[in-house]
């Protein structure tokens, strides 16, 4: 049984496909997941892991934290830590906390990311071409490869991009990360 917010992101998506009047076998072509895949998300059966959503959000062109937004509880000033959504990938264990969710009127947002020990996450396409991040590392080690291009990042390193390519995110066995990303 899915939690409330899964079961809210389920219908989002099908809501989002039938928006732009798309078959499943259309979305599966615009995202290269399987249909079977697909129906299972938006009933609920299943709850897509990262590397899906971001194919998904790819094939829609949002960034993965609008979609989260559009099924979150509505925009708040304050957001109290217990307030702040979480999301983890049940393949992965990686775990997504949306510390300042994305607003009406605000421009960016910012996240924070747990990738445990010898996890590797890959996006082939960018949600939203060009958008500028900014990754600060708070603890444990990763490697970020933007573009074809490798970065190795410890706890206090920032790097900062903007998004135009395929990005993938990869630990050692030995060691996790956890990082704030903002979006602007």
């Amino acid at each position: 049984m899915l939690d409330n917010l899964s079961n809210r992101l389920a219908t989002r998506l099908s809501d989002l496909r039938r928006d732009r009047a798309w078959s499943l076998e259309q979305l599966a072509e615009h995202s290269n997941i399987s249909r079977a895949t697909l129906s299972r998300m938006e009933k609920g059966d299943v709850s897509p892991t990262a590397e899906t959503l971001g194919r998904l959000c790819a094939a829609y062109g949002l960034p993965m934290s609008r979609l989260l937004m559009m099924v979150e509880d509505s925009f708040a000033p304050r957001v109290p830590f217990e307030r702040q959504p979480e999301w983890r990938d049940p393949e992965t264990g990686f775990m997504r906390r949306s510390v300042s969710p994305p607003a009406t009127g605000l421009s960016g947002e910012v996240l924070e990311g747990h990738l445990p020990p010898g996890t590797a996450i890959t996006y082939d396409t960018p949600p939203k071409p060009g958008q500028e991040h900014h990754l600060i590392m708070l603890d444990g080690a990763l490697t970020l490869t933007v573009d074809g291009v490798t970065h190795d990042l410890r706890g206090g390193d920032c790097l900062r991009y903007h998004l135009s390519g395929p990005t993938r995110f990869e630990t050692t066995p030995a060691r996790g990360a956890r990082y704030l990303l903002v979006l602007i």
